[in-house]
């Protein structure tokens, strides 16, 4: 018999069938010869045998394990004691919190607050989502057509006089200045469009 088995539930439910009903047959026997009834030998005999059987069974299959739990939780085996948490021995039960009004009010109307706050965030994207952003892109389309003539101007600028050279210095800063103006607006367009459709 593999120790594996000896270890399955079914096999403890088959040890406690094997000895109730072994005991059951030694009380039926030792009954029918206190009574003289017939065959009362043969029940008698019949009901040690069976009580041989289990003693020699439990004497092959050994006993359980013993686990001392109240060496790892103290006060285990005492039936008032109050079980704290692992090698902190015995402590008195912690006084359970009583709900308090004030509190509970206070936490819901905090609750309140955040969701009324909340429906005001939300009203405020769905006016931005309701904005008609149609015409934007022909003036950014304007802008970059006015942004190419600039530069055409400057590359014939560039060509003339010496003189011009600072005129020139300023209109580059001016360029910059539109192109990132230019950058930042597209960014903006490609956002609320993007908004627009959520």
């Amino acid at each position: 018999m593999s120790m594996g088995f000896v270890k399955t539930a079914g096999f403890k439910y088959l040890k406690n069938f094997i000895i109730g009903v072994g005991a059951a047959i030694v009380l039926i026997g030792a009954l029918f010869k206190l009574e003289s009834w017939p065959y009362a030998s043969e029940m008698l005999i019949t009901g040690l045998s069976v009580e041989a059987f289990i003693f020699l069974f439990l004497g092959i299959i050994g006993p359980e394990k013993d686990y001392y739990w109240e060496k790892l939780y103290p006060g285990l085996d005492d039936y008032h004691s109050h079980i704290s948490s692992i090698t902190q021995g015995e402590k008195p039960a912690a006084a359970v919190p009583q709900l308090n009004g004030q509190v509970v009010e206070n936490k819901l109307g905090g609750m309140l607050d955040e969701l009324q706050s909340m429906s005001k965030s939300l009203g405020s994207l769905k006016a931005l989502q309701e904005a008609d952003f149609s015409g934007t892109a022909d003036q950014v389309k304007a802008m970059g057509n006015f942004y190419a003539k600039l530069n055409g101007a400057m590359s014939e600028l560039a060509q003339s006089v010496e003189d011009t050279k600072a005129y020139k210095d300023n209109l580059t800063a001016l360029n910059k200045n539109l192109g990132s103006l230019n950058s930042v607006y597209g960014g903006m367009l490609n956002a609320m469009s993007n908004i627009g459709k959520s």
